[in-house]
């Protein structure tokens, strides 16, 4: 597409906290290198639309703090088509837009990267996902603000759980990845996480139980993913009380309480970070990358392994867990 003069920016899939620092940092970073910038409102449903608007510094002031994205979210299902993606080009186009930025999870980026083999545009993809799943960063936009709502949550349900004598089954997102489940049962110092990683290698729930999780206990709080394969926590209350129905059980689903609020420190910091390296990797000729970090280093990673490839759980943390919920 030759010289790149002018970059769009869009966020899209479920918003992060840390997504619109991400937004403010690409905005200068580009303007800082004479770029021109364009924000793309509702995702891949504005460049349909043709929901386009020139951006300026004053654009992003003010807004390193807010939780969600000024650029809005939607889905969009025209650019799922040929016809949607080839509207969307051509607005592009018309808009003088050279490269885009996509700021979301791995939906997002899939769209991006089919984009980007149809129409031969440079794609740059920044992880904004609350649930760290894509592969190739060790953590994503959204993630630690998530992981300190959850914390607050549980502390709170703790002190119910204890005066009441009960168990808690506190149901907190990730989709088809555990990590906020069991870093959030780590962190509030939870009895035991239940996660779709393990689903098919055990009883998570017999495990729990035969552990003796109320021998020096008088309460218990329990985090299950949600997901498909794990059944969420209303699956395993129902089979506590059918199962050993000596147990006060309670769900608490914490739902999209989790997406919200201002990012802390540490998703500031990444989301800039992410941001103006992303405007690097467009300089640098880079296409069809997600940039993530690795042991505090920039990285870039192909949308191809960024998508496909599962990122890993860490099992040092089950025995961390499992030691320290005794």
């Amino acid at each position: 597409m030759g010289i790149i003069k002018c970059i769009g920016i869009l966020t899209s899939g479920g918003d992060a906290p840390g997504m619109n620092a991400a937004i403010r940092a690409v905005t200068r970073a580009a303007i800082y290198n004479g770029l021109r910038v364009k924000g793309i409102y509702r995702g891949y449903k504005g460049l349909v639309t043709n929901e386009i608007v020139e951006f300026k510094s004053q654009n992003v002031s003010n807004i390193i703090q807010l939780g969600g994205t000024i650029l809005k979210t939607a889905r969009c299902k025209e650019f799922t088509t040929p016809e949607g993606r080839k509207l969307a080009y051509e607005n592009m186009k018309a808009q003088e837009i050279d490269a885009l930025v996509v700021i979301g999870g791995d939906g997002s980026l899939t769209g991006a990267r089919i984009f980007a083999q149809e129409f031969d545009v440079p794609c740059i993809g920044l992880p904004g996902t609350i649930d760290n799943d894509l592969f190739g960063t060790d953590t994503t936009i959204g993630y630690d603000t998530a992981l300190n709502t959850i914390l607050d949550a549980v502390d709170k349900i703790r002190d119910t759980a204890t005066s009441h004598e009960r168990l808690f089954f506190v149901e907190v997102m990730g989709r088809d990845a555990g990590f906020l489940a069991l870093n959030g049962a780590i962190a509030a110092g939870a009895e035991a996480a239940i996660i779709p990683e393990f689903s098919t290698e055990v009883d998570q729930l017999e495990e729990f139980i035969k552990n003796g999780f109320r021998k020096s206990k008088n309460s218990s709080i329990v985090l299950v993913a949600e997901s498909e394969l794990t059944g969420g926590a209303m699956h395993y209350a129902e089979r506590v009380k059918n199962e050993y129905p000596g147990y006060d059980v309670r769900v608490t689903i914490l739902g999209h309480l989790q997406r919200g609020g201002s990012p802390t420190a540490h998703d500031r910091i990444l989301a800039s970070r992410l941001g103006c390296a992303a405007v690097d990797a467009i300089m640098e000729d880079q296409r069809n990358v997600m940039i993530g970090v690795e042991n505090n280093e920039i990285v870039y990673v192909p949308f191809s392994k960024a998508i496909k490839n599962d990122k890993p759980i860490n099992r040092d943390l089950v025995n961390v867990l499992r030691e320290l919920s005794i």
